[in-house]
């Protein structure tokens, strides 16, 4: 009964304050960030190491509130089938609205709640259940039911609030239940009360210092108070939480959605020269216990965003441990996000000016430090534009540019020229700017 409660606040609160309030006609088709995220490409490519093609899979939009990232979705996985699903009649409707607003015709929504999928029948390439599983009286039995409804070779996106970044909210909700704002579902009253309160207490206050924002006295901050201070149902989780979840649920892990931000050695002054008892035990820790460790260092990130699936990510070598075989069996890609008219249109300017340009100018997500790349390199990889191609043909093509070594100008030998490319793949390939598959 308690569950069935908790159910029924979290659908007067979406039905009251839908989320999120963007704008019906705002669209993510020049964020090539957002795309990446939502482009199920980059989870297959990082579980498989193969590049899937988009249409006619179909995804769910577990918990699509009013729409919006169903759109990215939309958008970002051309010829896809979409699927919406919500708690809120008020969300989903508006969903409707917003898709159709934006001539997608592909799309379809309906009220239903998640755990109620195990009856559902369908099944699905990919899931994104963004913002929704910590609000779920069991992420167990949520995840069991967004399991019932994967392919057994697809994908689920999803995300727990983490106990750590978050705890402040945590005490501003506990503090409002004991003041009995939460009882029933917050609404005007609510928000108002909660806004004298922060407003009044003196800035050294720990609480106010930690979650509050003066912008947070205007009225248009209602969603964000709602979404934060009075969120109904909303609960933390650690990182060894998370991997009893998916253990629980009988899923893998793949990856951190945002896995570049979550790099244990960058929060080290010289990553080279980590204290002597990392180096040495460092590359013998599970990844598990290596976001532990940046977790309890580093709490930054408020969302422990995961893709995880019913089979394991593929036992592929990195790049540079390939060998000249695998390399060429290889294809070369652009990732799809890059591959738009409009970076191809700044990228023939840059090589027009001779530029070297950082290509987190075009695409930043995954690439938290620069990824600068010389006028040659952008010249190799300009056709991928157009089609992707074969690391053979590539090579072909990296040797016409720069035949012949700049301090001897002698010919560059094509051993020499294929290391030289196979390096600059490599490096790309870290932050997915390319995608080197095998068949």
């Amino acid at each position: 009964m308690a569950a069935t409660d908790d159910l029924e606040k979290i659908r007067r609160q979406f039905d009251y304050g839908p989320y999120p309030r963007v704008a019906i006609d705002k669209t993510p088709k020049d964020d090539p960030n957002v795309l990446f995220v939502h482009d199920l490409v980059t989870p297959f490519y990082v579980r498989d190491h193969r590049v899937p093609q988009t249409k006619g899979k179909r995804i769910l939009d577990a918990g699509c509130g009013t729409g919006y990232k169903s759109l990215v979705l939309a958008i970002a996985n051309p010829g896809a089938e979409i699927v919406g699903i919500d708690l809120s009649p008020e969300s989903v409707k508006l969903a409707a609205e917003r898709l159709k607003f934006h001539h997608f015709d592909n799309v379809y929504f309906e009220v239903r709640s998640i755990l109620d999928l195990p009856s559902w029948g369908e099944q699905f390439d990919y899931i994104n259940c963004d913002e929704v599983l910590y609000l779920l009286p069991d992420p167990v039995e949520g995840l069991n039911a967004l399991k019932s409804v994967l392919k057994p070779d697809g994908i689920l996106r999803s995300n727990l609030h983490s106990a750590l970044q978050r705890f402040p909210f945590f005490r501003a909700q506990n503090l409002f239940k004991l003041m009995g704002l939460m009882d029933e579902n917050p609404e005007e009253m609510e928000i108002d009360i909660v806004r004298d309160i922060m407003k009044e207490l003196k800035d050294g206050v720990d609480l106010k210092a930690r979650t509050w924002n003066p912008h947070y006295e205007q009225q248009e901050s209602n969603e964000t108070l709602l979404a934060n201070h009075l969120l109904v149902a909303d609960k933390g989780s650690t990182i060894p939480q998370l991997f009893q979840y998916l253990e629980a649920a009988g899923l893998e892990f793949i990856s951190m959605v945002n896995w570049r931000h979550w790099n244990l050695v960058d929060l080290f002054k010289d990553p080279e020269n980590l204290p002597t008892f990392l180096a040495l035990s460092l590359p013998d820790v599970p990844q598990s216990v290596q976001l532990e460790m940046y977790d309890l260092l580093h709490p930054v990130h408020r969302l422990l965003d995961f893709w995880c699936s019913p089979q394991p990510r593929a036992t592929v070598a990195d790049l540079g441990e390939w060998s000249e075989e695998q390399w060429d069996q290889s294809t070369v890609h652009l990732h799809p996000q890059l591959c738009t008219e409009a970076i191809k249109e700044k990228w023939l300017g840059y090589l027009n000016d001779r530029m070297i340009v950082d290509l987190g100018t075009f695409m930043s997500f995954s690439s938290p430090t620069p990824v600068y790349v010389d006028p040659l390199g952008l010249a190799t990889l300009l056709p991928l534009f157009d089609h992707p191609l074969a690391f053979p043909d590539l090579c072909d093509r990296y040797q016409c540019l720069a035949p012949l070594d700049p301090v001897t100008l002698e010919p560059i030998e094509p051993r020499v020229a294929r290391q030289q490319l196979q390096a600059l793949l490599t490096r790309l390939e870290l932050s997915l700017f390319v995608l080197v598959s095998l068949p």
